[in-house]
């Protein structure tokens, strides 16, 4: 049994090495092309800044590949397994091996620990790796775009502290992590605004607060008997300040920041875990992120659906030709799961589903089939 574990073992890694290598080249060279378009740019910095070069873009899309990486491995799991289950079918060796002691369930037992493998890989790619160096390379194109923004109004946030709510609005993150344009509103229990503060650059300091640089604060004298209705035959009395240096206390940390300002896909569990939590916390929409977190979760269990997809290969029988045919049907059934995968998320987000079904549901829908095919075949064999 080691020596067919070792033989199976061996062809399904070099395959699955040799169709991700490919999928990472074609993706890379498209990334590069995309790029070119911004050479010899510094997208209005100043005369002196340093402009997009060509080393620039091979480093950025060089740190893409994490990524890629990431999303490209169930299916390069997939045809990789289905490849080689198909040229064993084709050489007869699958029907020796059968005959040598390896039997449906014990092939299924030794693909599930291989696939066990791919899902700990994945895990580590997508949770540590890949969102690391994509932040690197958006902070790296980032100092020849000057910022990091979503649209115009940039990104906002909501914190709840013991007495009064914080609306904070950040325009831009500069590469070297400072926040520019900085807005915080304060409301008092009764949804009353107290202060408004604005600063041009703020940084993290240390003690979970942030550093606010030359801040004007405009601080509005509410009674704390006033209704809305006496307030207004009240005049308006605004205390205005700037200060040189504020500090203010807040448990928004620089990752909630960032999940804000970035795709929510690109971020680590753990991150989208505690945004989630923050957005609960304070009243506040999580579906989709809920439903980003997820599919992070499931999403590296998709390579032991691949791996169950792809044994009923072994089971087909054919003398000559078909391999090609059989390896254009995995990247289709690839292809229609990373689709797939992407709908449920959308869907299940406009319809408001439970996020842990719509993230789970792709990964069932092809897990039954597999496992069909594969009983099916057994039985029929």
């Amino acid at each position: 049994m080691k020596t067919i574990r070792h033989l199976i073992y061996g062809e399904v890694l070099a395959a699955i090495a040799l169709v991700t290598l490919g999928f990472l080249a074609l993706f890379f060279f498209f990334d590069l092309v995309d790029e070119l378009q911004y050479l010899g740019k510094n997208n209005g910095l100043s005369a002196t800044a340093d402009v997009y070069q060509i080393r620039h873009a091979l480093l950025y899309v060089t740190l893409l590949i994490p990524n890629h990486l990431y999303e490209l491995l169930p299916i390069s799991v997939l045809i990789g397994t289905i490849f080689v289950m198909a040229r064993l079918a084709q050489s007869s060796e699958y029907t020796i091996l059968r005959t040598s002691g390896l039997g449906p369930w014990r092939a299924l037992k030794l693909l599930l620990a291989l696939g066990a493998f791919f899902v700990a890989f994945s895990f580590a790619v997508g949770d540590y790796v890949a969102p690391a160096s994509e932040r690197a390379a958006q902070l790296l194109k980032a100092r020849y775009q000057g910022k990091i923004t979503i649209g115009q109004t940039g990104a906002w946030l909501k914190e709840k502290q013991a007495y009064n709510t914080y609306v904070v609005n950040v325009k831009e993150l500069s590469p070297d992590n400072e926040m520019k344009g900085v807005q915080i509103f304060e409301f008092n229990n009764k949804g009353l605004i107290v202060s408004t503060t604005q600063a041009p650059v703020a940084t993290l300091a240390e003690g979970d607060a942030w550093l606010l640089k030359q801040a004007s604060r405009a601080e509005f004298d509410v009674p704390a008997d006033s209704t809305p209705a006496s307030k207004a035959q009240e005049s308006a009395r605004v205390t205005r300040s700037f200060v040189e240096s504020l500090r203010w206390p807040t448990g928004l940390s620089a990752e909630m920041v960032s999940v804000a300002l970035l795709k929510p896909e690109l971020m680590s569990t753990i991150d989208l875990f505690n945004y989630v939590r923050h957005l609960e916390a304070n009243s506040q929409t999580a579906q989709r992120y809920e439903i980003e977190f997820w599919k992070k979760v499931f999403y590296p269990l998709s390579c032991l659906v691949m791996v169950i997809l792809a044994l009923p290969f072994a089971y087909l029988h054919f003398r000559s030709g078909g391999i090609a045919g059989y390896v254009f049907a995995g990247v289709m059934i690839g292809i229609s799961f990373f689709l797939l995968n992407n709908v449920f998320g959308y869907i299940g987000n406009l319809r408001n589903w439970q996020p842990w079904l719509a993230a789970a549901t792709p990964g069932l829908l092809y897990m039954a089939v597999s496992l069909g095919a594969f009983g099916w075949l057994v039985l029929r064999h």
